[in-house]
């Protein structure tokens, strides 16, 4: 919503991209030499990462825009898209590392990898678990659901790494007791490596179609939002309040009482100070929608009879 919250999510990006090219790159050359799958599959996983903060970067750009007659609520879905294309790339990545481990264990191992893939590996745990830890704190922060996925992304990688450490460790150790079938290891944890990222892509990519959806906050997520516009001078009661999810902000529409012997302007001011006052209160907030009601204290009809009602809070009181 600020120019601040979105210079931070796309610091967040842009961090996510160089440390995701430069884990891929190392990952990719040492995984090469040192003839393991389980590591050029980590490399391949970090590769699909890049191109993920690049689709968060790109959402989080779009989401910025203001609103526009096209899109009066603005482009904070922008945001949860972007996060579906990472959890698409996610899924096709996963494929195709469990689909080269396969063909490596139909094949076989002939050499165990360098002992040099498992400092490669130790790097890209501790550097993912980085990743992750900031790109989640600041995307609840920000309730950002493109760097929270991005959080998780870098998550699954951290599993996949130990994963590929394990496999890797444990073909260096059929080396040493001379027991070549251990050398199938390391193709095996790339396929575990691809089985953690497919399971992690499809988690993400329903929880991204879901917050595509516009959907009502639950009545106890909503109870301070009532309880602030109750508070409003003017207000008599809150009939209703419904506030939905969008991207990565909240909409409100809330119906609210005012005296009925009030002008209609006076009633227009309220409204007003509603608005503002949810706004100003809940930076989740983007837009507040609010109905105003003459105050019916029940039936029979008495807004002519009970001089009671002059009493009434109004906006000038």
């Amino acid at each position: 919503m600020s120019d601040s919250r979105f210079g931070k999510a796309e610091k967040a990006a842009w961090l996510g991209i160089v440390g995701n090219l430069a884990l891929a790159g190392v990952k990719g050359a040492i995984g090469f030499v040192s003839g393991s799958k389980a590591l050029m599959a980590d490399a391949v996983a970090s590769a699909s990462d890049v191109a993920g903060s690049f689709a968060v970067l790109v959402g989080i750009k779009a989401a910025k825009r203001p609103a526009d007659e096209d899109h009066p609520y603005g482009h904070g879905k922008a945001e949860t898209i972007a996060a579906i294309v990472v959890s698409v790339l996610m899924i096709i990545i996963g494929f195709e590392i469990g689909r080269s481990a396969f063909d490596t264990l139909r094949s076989g191992v002939a050499e165990p990898p360098n002992w040099i893939a498992l400092i490669a590996l130790g790097i890209s745990i501790a550097v993912k678990e980085v990743l992750f830890r900031y790109n989640y704190q600041l995307g609840k922060k920000l309730s950002s659901p493109a760097l929270i996925a991005n959080a998780w992304d870098h998550r699954t990688d951290v599993l996949s790494s130990i994963a590929a450490s394990i496999g890797v460790g444990g073909a260096l150790l059929g080396k040493s007791l001379d027991q070549p079938k251990l050398y199938l290891l390391d193709p095996a944890a790339g396929l575990i490596v691809s089985v953690l990222v497919l399971r992690m892509g499809y988690k993400m990519i329903m929880e991204s179609v879901h917050n595509t959806m516009d959907h009502v906050l639950h009545e106890e997520d909503a109870a301070e939002l009532v309880q602030a516009a109750q508070r409003t001078k003017g207000v008599i009661t809150v009939d209703g309040l419904r506030a939905r999810e969008h991207g990565h902000y909240v909409i409100v529409d809330v119906k609210i009482s005012v005296n009925p012997r009030i002008s209609v302007s006076e009633g227009h001011e309220i409204a007003k100070s509603v608005k503002q006052h949810l706004m100003k209160r809940f930076i989740h907030v983007a837009d507040v929608l609010v109905h105003v009601n003459p105050y019916d204290p029940g039936y029979p009809y008495k807004n002519n009879v009970d001089p009671d009602q002059d009493e009434m809070p109004t906006v000038l009181h």
